[in-house]
Formats: structure tokens, C-alpha cells, sequence
């Protein structure tokens, strides 16, 4: 038996053939001047996560990195806008991972937030400095145990790689000490809005029960055409 689908791509271009589960919420988006277009592109609901966490994690390093804002403040406004995005992924990701039948995957990684902002917030209010001096490799270790899980309940290379990415850019944050805070939102956006522009590899399609005849049919047919590109 095999963990990772080898055949398939670790990534590679945007797949035109979506299932129903990746339909439901697409945003396209086509932005022309006159007959140029400047952008084109699609977002399924799972790539709207990685965009609105992408975004939040630039926010709030870069705000650490560059902006005299005190702690406390900071874990506050941090808390409270973790809170919010994680009820956002949650309500966005129900229906895939319902069908997917992955649904342990995604309270995983609410769960994780919830550590980091714990031990996070136990660090500022309760001044230990053993936590405020690691905050960086906290994270980098929270959101690669994050993309470890999320590797194995797809079967995914892809995010199975980008965990060990994160644990393995734990040792080199000595080397760039000063910066240590832009380097890691830097890491964590920038791994979030890759995944959210290209196709990232996962098993293949399951028969889901959540599904009727007529959408496990349109399935197997996006299926099909998938492998005939």
C-alpha cells in the first residue's frame, strides 16, 4: 500500500476540471484594460483559505518586524483576528473536507492556531521570555505540524514537503537574527499563496457518500478529463 499518489505531479498548473466539492464557492476573477488582461485566475474555497491566512500572517510579522506596537496590544489584536480567521476557515473548508471526508483535518489545524496563540499570549502577559525569544520557530513548528497532518490525510507530497520546509528553516533563523519575524511571515505567506495558485497533488477522488448519483457521475467524468490534458 502507498502513503503518496506517485503518478501525479508534486505540483503543476491549475486544473480546469473542478469536482462539485471544488465548485461550490469559486471565485474567478479577469481583470483586462481594453483587450489586455492583467489578471486571470480562480480560487476555490480551499485557495481563499491559504490567501486569507497568506494575508493574515503578512500582517501580523511584518507588524512585529517593523512597527513599535507593544506586545500586549499585539495579542489582542492577533488573538482576536486568529479567532476570526479561523472560524472563516472553518465555514469555507466544511463542505470540501465533508466530502473529502477529511473533516478531523481541519479542527487539527484549528486546534494548532489555539496552541500557538496560547502559548503566544503565555509568553507576552505572562512574561516568559524562554516563549517571546522563540515566537518564530513556534510558528514555523505550528504550521509545519500543520501541513505534515495535512500531507498525510490528502496523501500529498506537496504538503508533506512543505512541513519538513518549515521545521528545516527553524535552524537557519540565527542567521538572519535581526529580521527573524519578516523572515518567517515571509515563509509562512509565501508557502500559503503558492498553494493557493497552483495544483497541489492529493489521492485520488473517493466514492463520498455526501455526494448524489448525479454529482459522484460528474465527478468520475472531471476525472477523466483531467487525465486525457
Amino acid at each position: 500500500m502507498t502513503i503518496f499518489n506517485s503518478t501525479e505531479p508534486i505540483v503543476r498548473i491549475k486544473q480546469q476540471h473542478l469536482d462539485v466539492q471544488d465548485l461550490k464557492g469559486l471565485l474567478k476573477f479577469n481583470v483586462k484594460i481594453g483587450n489586455y488582461t492583467l489578471y486571470s485566475g480562480s480560487y476555490t474555497r480551499i485557495d481563499q483559505v491559504f490567501l486569507l491566512w497568506g494575508l493574515i500572517s503578512l500582517i501580523i510579522f511584518i507588524t512585529a518586524q517593523f512597527f513599535p506596537m507593544s506586545w500586549i496590544d499585539q495579542a489582542y489584536y492577533w488573538s482576536g483576528l486568529t479567532l476570526f480567521a479561523t472560524i472563516g476557515m472553518i465555514m469555507l473548508t466544511y463542505c470540501w473536507v465533508r466530502i473529502e471526508q477529511v473533516t478531523w483535518l481541519v479542527y487539527c489545524w484549528a486546534l494548532l492556531m489555539f496552541v500557538g496563540v496560547g502559548l503566544t499570549n503565555l509568553g507576552i502577559f505572562w512574561g516568559w521570555s524562554h516563549i517571546l525569544a522563540n515566537l518564530c520557530p513556534l510558528w514555523l513548528i505550528v504550521c509545519g505540524l500543520g501541513y505534515l497532518a495535512t500531507g498525510i490525510a490528502l496523501q500529498s507530497r506537496s504538503f508533506t514537503l512543505a512541513g519538513l520546509l518549515h521545521f528545516l528553516t527553524i535552524p537557519l533563523l540565527c542567521y538572519v537574527s535581526s529580521w527573524q519575524f519578516l523572515a518567517t511571515g515571509i515563509i509562512l505567506a509565501g508557502t500559503l499563496l503558492f498553494f493557493a495558485e497552483v495544483q497541489w497533488d492529493m489521492r485520488p477522488p473517493i466514492e463520498s457518500p455526501f455526494l448524489t448519483v448525479e454529482q459522484l457521475a460528474f465527478n468520475r467524468q472531471q476525472h477523466l478529463k483531467r487525465q486525457m490534458e
